[in-house]
């Protein structure tokens, strides 16, 4: 595997390196990730906030990048959904440190379609599914026991089928109003550029480090 290049490159980051589309410039570097082997490159953080703008923050695996935008999946009853069903906004950051690259995000957010949750929970282990189920995500429970025996019965209930998936769990996807591409330098004066919708166009801004 080659070496990945990035801080220890002291590799500049320049208008002329970025393609047009946020969303295509974001796979690029996901997949630079991926082929620097670092562990989990979906991984993001994901801040939210309830009506009072009192915020809260975790880290979610990205599973879906389109021209739409960015697409996770939980329980809409955890802290996050409801949240979000307070407050339809997001943030999320991305952070690949053996790369020395950071994107963050911001944009409005919105349930997935039936459709394509169901899709998606169709492809998780069984466990998972059965877990989903089990779980009320974000509650109070009495002990690891109670969940053991929450799920031993949906294991029970769904013995003789597939698990499909719970109403209260789904997936949110993120339109990006915001898109920050973050390139660290050795001399701390690290390059950034900024994506900002505007009319359905994106506007490309270099950003003071």
């Amino acid at each position: 595997m080659n070496a990945p290049t990035g801080f220890h490159d002291d590799r500049p980051l320049r208008r002329e390196d970025l393609l047009e589309d946020p969303l295509a410039q974001f796979r690029t570097w996901l997949a630079d990730a991926e082929a620097a082997g670092i562990p989990l490159p979906n991984a993001m953080a994901v801040a939210t906030a309830d009506a009072q703008a009192r915020p809260s923050l975790r880290h979610v695996l990205l599973r879906g990048i389109d021209d739409r935008g960015f697409t996770f999946y939980t329980n809409y009853e955890s802290r996050k959904g409801r949240q979000l069903a307070e407050n339809p906004h997001a943030a999320l950051v991305f952070l690949w440190k053996v790369l020395d690259r950071q994107v963050n995000v911001t944009g409005t957010v919105e349930r997935a379609a039936p459709a394509e949750s169901d899709a998606y929970f169709a492809t998780r282990p069984r466990e998972a599914r059965l877990g989903a189920w089990a779980s009320a995500q974000s509650s109070v429970i009495e002990s690891r026991e109670h969940l053991e025996a929450a799920v031993a019965d949906a294991a029970r209930r769904f013995a003789d089928g597939d698990v499909p998936r719970p109403p209260h769990w789904g997936g949110f996807l993120v339109r990006p109003r915001t898109v920050e591409f973050w390139q660290g330098r050795r001399s701390r004066l690290h390059d950034r550029f900024r994506f900002e919708l505007e009319d359905d166009r994106w506007r490309i801004e270099r950003l003071a480090p």
